[in-house]
């Protein structure tokens, strides 16, 4: 799993039938300490409804296509929660406001 932040969408009106009706968003992995991008962008479906600049947990490889979202579906990436807060060594490194 992974901290990442939502930084846009992806619109397919053709595409493989499992994935109909799923949103797929484009999110780049951030560090823990001040959520800043690491640079590498990539697409994963959303199971929980995400939007754009939230903070998202992220799985990847099986996992992603655990969800009853994604499952049995052509998926590496999938969104399984919308990030609250994270606190570090005692200390909180980002809250939504």
């Amino acid at each position: 799993m992974f901290l990442a932040r939502v930084v846009g969408n992806v619109v397919s009106t053709r595409k493989n039938e499992k994935l109909t009706g799923a949103k797929l968003l484009v999110v780049e992995p951030v560090d823990f300490e001040k959520l800043k991008g690491q640079g590498k962008q990539l697409i994963a479906i959303d199971s929980v409804g995400a939007g754009e600049d939230e903070v998202v947990l992220v799985v990847q490889g099986s996992s992603a296509r655990l969800t009853e979202t994604t499952q049995d579906s052509p998926v590496d990436a999938t969104i399984i929660a919308i990030v609250d807060t994270v606190d570090i060594a005692d200390r909180q490194t980002y809250s939504k406001s």
